[in-house]
């Protein structure tokens, strides 16, 4: 299962962030700064993390971190982050961290196509697209 999926630059800054388990607010500042500083550093050595895997990739300037359970395929988990990244990249052309935050709303709308309650229900990119396609015509028209 899917615990989280946060979006972090270079500089630390948490563009996205989704939990599928509940966590305290107080807890989610301290648990997102220790996932930036392992992923900034690339050793998971240096942390323990006893309630979940971590599964991350950077695309240029972005971190995609994923939380999983002991039970999730962490293959799995890498190809949802590259279609992830793919789908972002087909609707907004170019995937930076200004249109990440910028585009906010549209990201989460994306995140909740291909992930609910932390499992994996959608991967084909035009039918995750389907609902935004749905919502520009209709501000168009």
């Amino acid at each position: 299962m899917i615990k989280f999926v946060l979006m972090v630059n270079r500089q630390g800054q948490t563009r996205l962030s989704r939990y599928y388990e509940p966590v305290e607010l107080s807890r989610r500042a301290a648990l997102e700064s220790e996932l930036v500083r392992v992923c900034l550093s690339r050793s998971k050595d240096q942390v323990c993390l006893p309630d979940f895997r971590l599964v991350y990739r950077q695309y240029a300037a972005l971190f995609i971190v994923v939380g999983i359970s002991d039970s999730e395929n962490e293959l799995s988990v890498y190809e949802l982050v590259h279609n992830f990244v793919e789908v972002l990249d087909k609707y907004f052309s170019r995937v930076v961290s200004d249109t990440i935050m910028f585009n906010l709303d549209k990201v989460h709308i994306i995140l909740d196509e291909m992930i609910q309650n932390g499992h994996v229900v959608e991967t084909n990119k035009s039918r995750i697209l389907a609902p935004l396609t749905a919502l520009d015509k209709m501000a168009d028209g």
